[in-house]
């Protein structure tokens, strides 16, 4: 669910005591929609304004910074770095959170400054003030032609967004409860009277006040348990007992509240967690994942998914001219008969009747002929046909190889950037494409991004053997040539993945570090959600890449198999810090 208001005032409460009065000593923008602010003793405040994700918690989580900072980052490094955190408030219910700091401006004077975080969905923002509230700059502009009602622009005063026409959930008594009950309307759900009727109440806990009251059905049928479940979650949310709770299916988060969620049974796996900001981390990583593979690799998949379903296509073509080519022995016994049969074939004649002698029981069958051509020319047409389809299939046959090389090449940049995390990732299977000719490169005279090393994933097994694993192809191939021939290569059968090294250093490595690290090559792969996923490995000295393939592609005999259960849990654990 979106942090509603209650549960942004649980993180408010958690940030007054951890963070207030700390001084801000970096500010970083690792995406469009996110600002990161290190205080004193490395503590780290994420602001994101994303549509989907909008939030204000502490972060543990290693972001990767731009190679150059955004503008807004610019300007909020000019006016927030030390500045010291006077006050943490939130406007009565409402999804906005107002940090006030304390700063010394450019010419020595004491002065302050506000950073508004809303947490409102698509209408997400940061907005930067100054010490009489007015706007000095935003994430995201709001001019008149977005919004008649609220503009957001720097120079304007900074208001809060109009006010909802409902009741306050944490202020009504018992006798304004039964007054909203006597004029709503009998029949409809509790869950949407509780949503329809106070302002600050998500569906989640309106469902789940529901719940407790019976279940979510008329709510003139259930006006009392409704009225007493209501109270009594307004009795825990004024006394401040928050009890953060995430809800998980499959293993995958799905939702969290601010208070234990039971309408799922047990549907749902249910998690009570100390405090917001670690809940919310590891509610939001593997989303922030997708949506940075989103948001930074839009154009690579679409050049990538264009070529592979341009190859496809392509060999569908050449498969279906190849099939064609089998059958050329017709061609071959049509010409031998018109030979044989010249002596009774005239001129202008459109078909041949005659014994197939090729046929065991010499059966008769009819060749269709040219009237333009002669007999002996009609023969001559079926033995080139004959010899174009013969050359047509050794063509054909090194043209699809070719071209499922490139369709399998293609497939395994899109598993690529599935799994892209870092800025340095995406970098890395840009030029893979550029070289390939799938995207152009950087124009003359203009500098490129500025490149880091680019180092792969690193794993420490049980057994003490560290563990690499490649982020692209190209880092794949760096990893095969650098790894000594003792060292283990790991990959999965038949189905894109990373190459996985374990590193030796010339000792024999125990069991079960050869099971983790074929583990890790089924957790980095296409089978990451399957079961049972089968896993090749053998010595370095045994892998071999061919000449003119493309990056990633090897060949590698002998070797064995593992099947092994990807486990998200075992790479957590075995992950370097």
């Amino acid at each position: 669910m979106p942090l509603d208001a209650i549960c942004l005032s649980g993180v408010v409460k958690e940030l007054r005591e951890s963070i207030l009065g700390l001084r801000i000593e970096k500010v970083q923008q690792p995406a469009r929609d996110q600002v990161i602010l290190t205080l004193r003793g490395n503590k780290k405040l994420l602001l994101c304004a994303g549509a989907s994700q909008a939030r204000v918690h502490l972060t543990s989580l290693a972001r990767e910074n731009p190679a150059a900072p955004p503008m807004f980052c610019m300007l909020l490094r000019k006016h927030l770095v030390g500045g010291r955190l006077a006050a943490i408030e939130q406007p009565a219910l409402e999804r906005a959170v107002i940090f006030t700091l304390d700063i010394v401006d450019e010419l020595g004077e004491p002065g302050r400054r506000k950073l508004v975080a809303e947490c409102m969905g698509r209408y997400s923002n940061l907005i930067l003030l100054d010490g009489q509230d007015r706007i000095i700059d935003c994430l995201r502009r709001v001019d008149m032609e977005m919004s008649e009602k609220r503009q957001v622009l720097p120079g304007l005063f900074y208001r809060l967004p109009p006010a909802q026409e409902k009741a306050d959930p944490l202020a009504i008594d018992p006798e304004g409860f039964d007054r909203l009950l006597w004029e709503a309307n009998p029949d409809r759900e509790t869950s949407q009277f509780l949503l329809d009727s106070f302002f600050g109440l998500s569906p989640l806990v309106c469902r789940e006040i529901a719940d407790r009251a019976g279940g979510d059905m008329p709510v003139g049928n259930r006006a009392a348990a409704l009225k007493d479940a209501f109270f009594t979650w307004q009795e825990q949310v004024n006394a401040g007992e928050f009890q953060p709770c995430m809800l998980s299916r499959d293993g995958k988060p799905s939702d969290y509240s601010y208070f234990p969620i039971q309408q799922y049974g047990g549907s749902m796996e249910r998690q009570s967690w100390d405090a917001f900001s670690p809940m919310l981390d590891a509610f939001y990583e593997t989303r922030e994942q997708i949506e940075r593979v989103r948001q930074r690799g839009q154009d690579l998949h679409r050049a990538a998914s264009n070529a592979r379903d341009r190859a496809r296509r392509k060999l569908a073509l050449q498969e279906k001219e190849y099939a064609q080519t089998q059958d050329r022995d017709r061609l071959r016994v049509s010409g031998e008969l018109i030979t044989a049969n010249l002596y009774r074939m005239e001129r202008g004649q459109t078909i041949l009747r005659a014994q197939n002698y090729y046929d065991p029981d010499c059966a008769e069958i009819e060749i269709p002929l040219d009237p333009l051509l002669t007999p002996q020319q009609n023969a001559a047409k079926y033995f080139k046909q004959y010899n174009k389809a013969k050359t047509a299939e050794i063509y054909l046959t090194e043209q699809m190889a070719a071209a499922r090389r490139e369709r399998d090449w293609l497939e395994s940049v899109l598993d690529e950037l599935t799994r892209a995390e870092t800025e340095q990732d995406f970098l890395d299977i840009r030029r893979e494409l550029q070289e390939a000719g799938y995207l152009k490169g950087v124009a003359p005279g203009k500098k490129g991004p500025r490149r880091g090393p680019s180092r792969p994933r690193a794993f420490r097994s049980s057994g003490g053997f560290r563990i690499l694993v490649g982020r692209s192809n190209t880092q794949n191939d760096q990893l095969v040539r650098e790894a000594f021939k003792s060292d283990y290569w790991f990959h999965t059968q038949r189905i894109h993945g990373s190459h996985v090294i374990l590193c030796t250093e010339g000792q024999e490595p125990d069991e079960r570090s050869m099971t983790e690290a074929a583990t890790l090559a089924a957790y980095f792969s296409q089978g990451r959600e399957g079961g049972q996923v089968a896993v090749d490995y053998t010595q370095v000295r045994n892998v071999k890449k061919p000449n003119g393939a493309r990056p990633g592609m090897v060949v590698y005999d002998p070797y064995q198999t593992a099947y092994v259960t990807p486990d998200e849990a075992l790479v957590k654990k075995l992950e370097e810090k």
